[in-house]
């Protein structure tokens, strides 16, 4: 959602009143022109940032003292004669389980100037007390370099060194000696140390008539860090760019900007732009032609700008020499915080994500139904139009799982309420949708009216739970209601009462259908500088918002997705969509893109977007369907309904001031093609709930870049137009209007078979493609299984009992394998084994079907009936006409049959074993005879 005229705010006294015409003009003039980025501040207008920048290599003078081991970490003081300070700052080293090493630096509190001491904002709840349990306890400091350096263990391939004077930390492989990760390598390490005002200190900044009154002066940290062996970085989201990060520094780009981090409100965001958006994961991946991959990640909330330099960056006559080329250097900028970074060593792309998930959090495992499709709008009107719109997917054999209202369902703008004429009967209108196992979304978002009526404003005002303002008050902003407060989230205890709001008896008129968006929390304030809240807003514990603003999103994200926990009594897992992020809100939910626009370019960029969020640990992502400003053209709607058809989170949504775009307004054939996406998807919900099982125990996301599943293959690198699903998808998005061909790298040395027609395609170049306007180009990997369900329902809560199909990509070898996982789809039982987790393995002409659980007993039972109807061979190359089951010693026949049920009627015969009637939740075998 974004600006618009239609708030309604509470009657203001006649003084008042110019202002909040004002506002509502300026509201209004945002919703008709494109984002204008004089309206967001740029480096140069960004004192911290444009200080860091001006700084020349080699200009860092802290050196490392008093270097000793110390409770298992290492640890030194680092003092510089050119520090705005002569206060030294302690750091420490720490070496963790899977080479991970953890990096802290911070003022020494004993040598603080003012007093009392003011300690830096750390930022709590990120960090998994899990992975502190994991410490390596260094025993002992290796001197090396005469004496000028020190290196300890990290792992039994890696060393960590901590290098003196000019201080440096760099972590090395040791079988050859070199490094991977540096920090400090060219010197330009600065800390702004807090200090007493003195006269003639002028702190204040000032943007477009707001002023940040900064009482704490300049406090900003520059680190640059250095990727060894690497041909490209990524991550750092959230972005509309490339998946590959492009240098904002060096020859030939002297008016570029850095990358930003820092979560906004933005509307009809730009694609191909460094602007940040509405979440922010400070976590860098390299990659390079070697197939290794390493990690940076900075645990800092505060504003980051992140330059990529590019070659020459740091030559004044931009020559390189040989053995630099292969080193991608950054250059990190925070405005307040303290240095808490994380090296990860991988060596491979998929063990850097499991290592950054590790310290922050795997994902969470989403609800069943939640992984299917979403149909939102800004807004359905009333419960006449709900009941209409659930009607039409049925009289359109159309399924879908989640209706979504968004703030116009509320009693004017208070959230937990309803509009008693447009919805007079919530619990009924769910329990209407409830019955064909569907489910409804509401918004809640962080705003709370500043309405003395409302329970809600008059309960947090008592208790003092707002966020307060530089003087003390509670902070007035302006949000959809008009005037409005924000809930300070840092807080535990706020969070702890939030989450009880959620109850049925709260939260009248709610259900246990009902599930939850959280929007706007970046936090947007549509009169705040850069329409966000001020810096010097105040927070649990003295906090300035500057120093937490990037995670304000991520502590609502956890208070809600907790109050959900509270409303099942533990018992079912939450959903929460929210837009904005921080590092570890993949253990709390979903994410969106945010407002894109209805055009070719944001169809395109949705895929990096999502390949990014991924990466860096948001798996359970997707971009808006059809975009969300804008009325998109029938092909373009098409086209991204059969691209959405494999994001991660696939709901179609769109702005109130766009023409309705349900799927069956566009004519039958438009229709009949959007209903064949979302068949797709349903189809293949046991491959994606699988692949959302692997995300929740190995961090792995769910779409891949291609580079992840073939790290060595250069031709992957910048191909950021097609993605994995897992490890068995290819997936190829068609991203201009009437093309007719289609070019589409198939990786590796193996075949790939179409999705649609089953036809074989070879591996390891290039194919140019017919495009049909039937789907999309997508290929099963040779040599992987993949489960379906091919019975057309009306939701995936009616399909839980359903056979299953599987389909077997025979690779060269004739073999290939795969996984299935099943729960109850809702519950936590599965913590205590109470699941179904197969491997099927395809050899010598027998398909297997092993236990995939861990060994250890179960306390729970699970053992689902369903079976499986259907075994389709693909690039089969016997021709027996049946094969042998065991236990049973029954026999089958195997025979021609089509690859996909239903659709238009002309897929394509492929060789099918059918009727083997097998259960999914045991062994057994098949072999051919």
């Amino acid at each position: 959602m974004e600006m618009t005229t239609k708030m309604r705010p509470l009657p203001l006294p006649l003084p008042l009143l110019f202002l909040t015409l004002l506002l509502s003009i300026s509201l209004h003039l945002a919703t008709v022109r494109s984002w204008k980025k004089d309206e967001f501040r740029n480096c140069n207008q960004t004192p911290f940032c444009h200080r860091a920048r001006s700084r020349a290599p080699g200009s860092s003078s802290f050196s490392a003292h008093d270097v000793s081991i110390s409770d298992g970490d290492l640890t030194a003081t680092l003092r510089s004669p050119n520090s705005t300070s002569s206060s030294p700052l302690l750091l420490s080293l720490s070496a963790f389980q899977d080479g991970t090493l953890r990096l802290r630096i911070l003022e020494d509190p004993s040598s603080s100037p003012l007093d009392p001491p003011r300690h830096r904002f750390q930022v709590p709840d990120v960090v998994l007390p899990d992975f502190l349990s994991k410490k390596l306890w260094l025993q002992r400091l290796t001197p090396e370099d005469g004496g000028s350096s020190s290196a300890v263990y990290l792992s039994d391939e890696y060393d960590a060194v901590l290098r003196h004077d000019p201080f440096e930390v760099f972590v090395r492989r040791r079988s050859t000696n070199r490094p991977v990760l540096s920090l400090n390598s060219h010197r330009l390490f600065d800390y702004e140390q807090l200090r007493k005002k003195e006269e003639g200190d002028d702190w204040e900044e000032r943007f477009r008539g707001h002023t940040d009154t900064r009482p704490h002066g300049p406090q900003s940290i520059t680190l640059d860090v250095s990727f060894f062996g690497s041909d490209f970085v990524t991550g750092i989201p959230e972005h509309a760019t490339s998946l590959a990060l492009k240098p904002t520094r060096g020859p030939g780009l002297d008016h570029s900007e850095p990358y930003r981090l820092f979560n906004l409100d933005v509307f009809e965001y730009l694609s191909e732009s460094p602007f940040g958006l509405y979440g922010s994961i400070p976590l860098m991946i390299s990659h390079g032609k070697a197939g290794n991959s390493a990690g940076f990640f900075w645990l800092n909330a505060a504003e980051m700008q992140i330059d990529v330099l590019g070659k020459g960056w740091d030559s004044e006559t931009g020559l390189l020499l040989p053995s630099e080329q292969d080193r991608v250097d950054t250059l990190w900028m925070a405005e307040a915080g303290i240095v808490d970074a994380f090296f990860f060593v991988g060596p491979g792309p998929k063990d850097v994500v499991r290592q950054y998930t590790s310290v922050t959090g795997k994902p969470s495992m989403p609800p069943l139904f939640s992984t299917a499709y979403h149909q939102c709008r800004w807004n359905y009107r009333d419960e006449e139009d709900v009941e209409n719109v659930d009607a039409k997917f049925d009289e359109h054999d159309i399924p879908y799982d989640v209706l979504w209202l968004d703030i116009e369902h509320t009693d004017g703008k208070r959230y937990f309420t309803w509009d008693s004429v447009l919805f007079p009967h919530p619990e009924e209108m769910q329990r209407k949708l409830a019955a064909k196992g569907r489910h409804m979304v509401t918004i809640v978002d962080p705003h709370i009216k500043r309405d003395d009526s409302f329970w809600l404003h008059k309960e947090a005002t008592d208790k003092g739970y707002y966020v307060k303002d530089s003087g003390g008050r509670d902070y007035d902003g302006w949000c959809w209601p008009g005037s409005s407060s924000y809930l300070d989230m840092l807080n535990p205890e706020i969070r702890s009462w939030w989450g009880d709001k959620f109850s049925y008896d709260k939260y009248v008129g709610s259900t246990p259908s009902l599930y939850i968006w959280n929007d706007m929390n970046e936090p947007s304030v549509f009169n705040g500088p850069e329409v966000s809240m001020p810096r010097d807003a105040l927070h649990y514990g003295g906090a300035e918002h500057r120093e937490l603003h990037n995670a304000y999103g991520y502590y609502f994200h956890m208070a809600t997705a907790d109050g959900l926990l509270k409303r099942g009594n533990g018992n079912e897992r939450p959903f929460v969509l929210s837009r904005a992020f921080f590092a570890g809100s993949q253990r709390y939910g979903a994410v969106w893109t945010g407002d894109n626009t209805a055009d070719w370019d944001h169809l395109r960029v949705s895929v990096p977007m999502i390949l990014t969020l991924g990466l860096t640990g948001m798996t359970f992502t997707g971009a808006d369907v059809g975009g969300f400003f804008g009325n998109p053209e029938p092909e373009l709607l098409v086209r991204w309904y059969q691209l959405g058809a494999y994001y991660p989170f696939f709901r179609a949504h769109a702005h109130q001031d766009t023409k309705r775009r349900e799927p069956w307004l566009f004519g039958e054939r438009n229709t009949k093609l959007i209903r064949e996406a979302i068949h797709v998807r349903y189809t293949l919900l046991p491959y994606f709930y699988t692949l959302f099982r692997e995300a929740n125990t190995t961090g792995l996301p769910v779409a891949r870049p291609l580079w992840m599943e073939f790290p060595s293959d250069e031709a992957t690198f910048n191909n950021d137009e097609a993605f994995m699903v897992g490890s068995g998808i290819l997936v190829q998005g068609i991203y201009s209007e009437r093309a007719k061909h289609v070019s589409v790298y198939l990786p590796g040395n193996e075949a790939w078979y179409d999705l649609r027609t089953g036809t074989a395609y070879k591996g390891g170049k290039s194919h140019k493609l017919q495009v049909s306007e039937e789907s999309v180009p997508a290929f099963q990997r040779a040599g992987t299984i993949i489960p379906r369900k091919d019975r057309f329902r009306r939701s995936s809560t009616q399909m839980v009992n359903d056979p299953y199909t599987l389909v077997i990509a025979l690779n060269s070898s004739q073999a290939a394998e795969g996984e299935l996982y099943v729960d109850d789809g809702k519950s936590f039982r599965f913590l205590q084994g109470a699941y179904t987790h197969r491997r099927f393995v395809f050899a010598n002409g027998v398909l297997s079907s092993f236990n995939a659980a861990p060994s250890e007993p179960s306390n729970s039972e699970f053992s689902p009936g369903s079976i499986i109807e259907r075994i389709i061979l693909l690039g089969y190359s016997g021709g027996s006409k049946s094969a042998l089951i065991e236990p049973g010693n029954q026999k089958v026949e195997i025979g021609l049959g089509p690859l996909r049920l239903g659709g238009d009627g002309g897929s394509s015969s492929v060789v099918t074993i059918r009727k083997p009637g097998v259960r999914i939740s045991e062994d057994w075998t098949i072999k051919i005879l």
